[in-house]
């Protein structure tokens, strides 16, 4: 045998081995979504290594509901204890099959992106979509969007981290969006398309910090 096949097979042994030393963690989604419920198992030679992992789901997978599958949301690991990786949201955003879908000719596509702060601090990159039924005005398209900014900005300042990402995943605040902009143009669908989690309470994030947790992008 060659040195360098002698080489190649310790290095597939201490591939293996390494890999028999990885336990198996179950990630929990956050309890204000529907209660914790578990995601997805996932391997990790130490618990510390999972801190700051970025996981994937898709509200089916918290609400049961077979039409939540064309959202996709983002989950932050921020504690391991007992085998249990508990986690914080980070974002989600539409599939682009279902974006694609909502897509009509003659008809307008209006975006609002707005940065919004909760009452306890978090600071939140949200993107709101608007399709109508017909072509309108560059008037009317604006009119939407303010209506947009008006709730975004009432409900944060209103409601906590928690309780704002409940309403806007669960469609409470498009609900609320839909209902005031529907007297500009007839609208066929009003939902928000994208989130994204930008920061945190001061005090949280040192926290974090302080405990060897890193830091996590969801996906654009």
């Amino acid at each position: 045998m060659s040195s360098r096949d002698r080489a190649a097979r310790r290095k597939r042994r201490a591939a293996k081995e390494r890999w028999r030393r990885k336990r198996w963690y179950m990630v929990i989604s956050p309890p204000y979504l529907g209660g914790e419920k578990e995601l997805n198992l996932v391997p990790a030679d130490s618990p510390e290594k999972l801190i700051g992992r970025v996981m994937e789901a898709t509200l089916y997978d918290i609400t049961d509901d077979f039409s939540h599958q064309v959202i996709k949301l983002y989950f932050q690991i921020t504690e391991v204890e007992d085998r249990r990786a508990k986690t914080i949201f980070k974002g989600h955003e539409y599939s682009r099959d279902f974006l694609r879908s909502l897509i009509r000719r003659r008809t307008t596509k209006v975006t609002g992106i707005f940065d919004v702060t909760t009452k306890d601090g978090y600071t939140l990159r949200v993107t709101a979509v608007a399709f109508t039924v017909t072509r309108i005005k560059t008037s009317q398209e604006k009119a939407i969007r303010a209506i947009m900014r008006e709730i975004l900005q009432e409900k944060s300042k209103a409601l906590n981290f928690d309780q704002f990402v409940q309403e806007m995943i669960l469609g409470k605040i498009a609900s609320d969006i839909y209902n005031k902009a529907k007297s500009i143009s007839p609208l066929r669908h009003v939902g928000i398309m994208k989130s994204k989690l930008l920061a945190k309470p001061v005090l949280e994030a040192v926290a974090v910090a302080s405990s060897g947790g890193g830091s996590g992008e969801s996906s654009e």
